[in-house]
């Protein structure tokens, strides 16, 4: 990949001149027209042609998007709504796949969509509580991906995160005086660390979208992602690293501050050792599938008693002992009628199978006598290991251990006489060297599927109706963090003869939301929210729309608000809002089954009247 800006492009290289003019290190770009039109490659790149281009880029994103484990899993489990404005009560179940929500202009559908924009932080007043309460209460349940709550962003969530609790619920509450309270869990936390966690989680257009999108570090997350997979594991790698190199820096600066820090240093090494002794690699899944296995000893214990009454009981008959008198009746009369042979083969078969299975139940039912304080024993384990690695900020056991192998390493090498500033400097510059690596090997597959990324965006604004459009991807180094030492920054220019501008400084909401959508299509997200995506558009721009939402639905849930029935003819699920008359008038959202759903697209075509008529015309 070439790191210079092609000569014919002024615009862009005045916008760039600016930032190198007040940057400590240049930005590299990759500039690419969404059009079948010609324009100045860089080295190596090639001219985007309309159709075959478009599915090879599709195919080869595809395969890089599968491999980012967010995207095959369903994110939003369940929307919970009360008391929002026009909206009493409201239970939303969601799954894999496109989600539509529709209904009549004014019915109410923006209140859907204040709903999670309450999650991503949005501020609410007493206008956001129904007229019959005194307060209004929105909750999420999601599923997180691996590793989630590692991240920076979410750390202080994670602190309260339930024993064994593999997802997240969030939640917002808003009083009837303009108060909010945020909560994960249930427990009270800051709005920020709310918004924090499900931005990480849902990406929704408009507003949150341009928020997401200002911030290079999300620009990073998207460019990564698109990487694949092994990029995503030397992210992994590069902020425990940089997680590591932190604590070492600490320990330099706590052992050259003073003499009372090298005695406190050394209590915490000895509190870090004798913590650890006596656990191993792999022990905290299994404590956690004893304690499983524990808790659900009585029912265990009953189906099994079942299956072995069933099958060979210690008194009275059984299916095998059943089974076994049926194969000897019909050995007896083999001689009279051999065809019967071969029955009565199996049926011997079946008898010793059932007499196997029947051990096997016993044993089972044996080892299911334990100890009745294995439970305490088991939990206070795992109290324990969790106690450890939050004291000593490790995102998992094994590394907990490894920093207790370190911690040993130094009390001997301090025993021996080594001076332990020395030995602190020196793990620091080993770190640094570390942390240096990983970025390097960061760098190196940003810059070289920069290009790539470029050209499968650019080719998805062609089919979402923005053919003129260009796009640029911008690298610069920058001091290393946990997610190595580049900034990363996406810039457009909508149509020729505009400049270009950051991404999240396009003028149009419909413009946002498609740039927001072929980003998404091509490096994958999460629970991804469109409101404005159908803004001004129609025709063959709504049908490609509608089919990049239907690719995308394929690997990422997705839900959609729109008044446009190419879309939701094509979605997995579809919700209907509309205003329910009374005193007062509220808001009713429901899931439609297949009847009410072709009502409902039947209404959005304009009407069983005006199809008539254009079948008569």
């Amino acid at each position: 990949m070439s790191c210079g800006l092609p000569r014919s492009d002024e615009n862009a290289r005045a916008l760039y001149e600016t930032e190198r003019s007040v940057s400590p290190a240049p930005w590299h770009v990759v500039s690419l027209r969404a059009s079948s039109a010609a324009f100045t490659p860089l080295k190596g790149t090639r001219r985007l042609a309309r159709e075959p281009t478009s599915v090879a880029i599709r195919r080869r994103t595809l395969s890089r998007a599968a491999s980012w484990a967010r995207l095959s899993r369903r994110v939003l489990r369940r929307l919970r709504i009360e008391n929002l404005v026009l909206i009493r009560e409201a239970d939303l179940p969601f799954g894999p796949g496109l989600h539509a929500v529709t209904g009549e202009t004014g019915a109410g559908k923006t209140i859907f969509a204040q709903a999670i924009g309450l999650l991503l932080g949005a501020r609410a007043d007493a206008s956001s509580v129904g007229s019959d309460a005194s307060e209004a209460y929105v909750e999420a349940e999601l599923d997180v991906p691996d590793g989630f709550f590692d991240e920076e962003d979410v750390a202080a969530l994670a602190e309260l995160r339930p024993e064994g609790e593999p997802g997240l619920v969030l939640a917002r509450r808003v009083f009837g005086d303009g108060r909010t309270r945020a909560y994960a869990w249930g427990r009270a936390v800051a709005r920020e660390d709310v918004a924090a966690a499900a931005e990480r989680l849902i990406a929704m257009s408009g507003q949150f979208e341009q928020r997401r999108l200002a911030r290079p570090a999300f620009q990073l997350d998207v460019l990564d992602a698109f990487c694949g997979g092994e990029q995503l594991e030397r992210r992994r790698a590069a902020a425990a690293a940089w997680r590591e190199l932190l604590a070492t820096r600490r320990r330099y600066d706590e052992l050259t501050r003073d003499a009372d820090a090298v005695v406190a240093r050394e209590a915490e090494l000895e509190l870090l050792v004798e913590g650890t002794e006596g656990l191993a690699p792999g022990e905290e899944e299994e404590l956690r599938v004893r304690r499983e296995r524990v808790l659900h000893l009585a029912e265990l214990g009953s189906a099994a008693s079942f299956a072995v009454g069933a099958i060979a009981p210690e008194e009275g008959e059984g299916a095998a002992s059943l089974a076994a008198q049926a194969e000897r009746a019909l050995a007896a009369l083999e001689q009279l009628a051999p065809e019967l042979a071969a029955s009565a083969t199996e049926l011997r078969e079946v008898a010793l199978r059932l007499r196997e299975v029947g051990s096997d139940l016993h044993r089972f039912l044996a080892s299911l006598e334990s100890d009745p304080a294995e439970l305490d024993e088991v939990e206070g384990r795992l109290e324990r290991i969790t106690d450890l690695k939050r004291r000593f900020d490790s995102a998992s056991l094994e590394e907990l251990l490894e920093r207790a192998a370190r911690a040993r390493a130094e009390l001997d090498a301090a025993a021996a006489g080594h001076d332990p500033v020395t030995a602190a400097a020196e793990e620091v510059a080993a770190g640094e060297a570390r942390v240096g690596a990983l970025a390097s090997g960061l760098r190196a597959a940003r810059r070289r599927e920069a290009e790539r990324f470029a050209e499968a965006v650019s080719s998805e604004l062609q089919t979402l109706g923005m053919g003129e459009g260009e796009f640029l991807v911008a690298l610069r180094e920058r001091e290393p963090g946990p997610t190595g030492s580049d900034e990363a920054s996406f810039v457009v220019r909508p149509n020729p003869g505009l400049p270009f501008a950051p991404v999240a400084e396009t003028a149009s909401g419909g413009e946002l939301s498609r740039i927001a959508l072929a980003l998404a299509a091509v490096a994958g997200g999460e629970t991804l929210v469109f409101d404005e995506i159908d803004a001004g558009i129609g025709g063959v721009t709504a049908h490609a729309v509608a089919a990049a939402l239907r690719r995308l639905a394929e690997r990422a849930q997705v839900l959609t608000i729109t008044h446009l029935p190419q879309i939701a003819s094509v979605a997995d699920r579809h919700f209907r809002v509309e205003k329910v008359p009374g005193d007062p008038t509220h808001t009713r959202i429901e899931e439609l089954d297949d009847a009410l759903r072709r009502d409902e697209l039947e209404r959005m075509l304009g009407g069983q009247e005006f199809l008539t008529s254009l079948k008569e015309s």
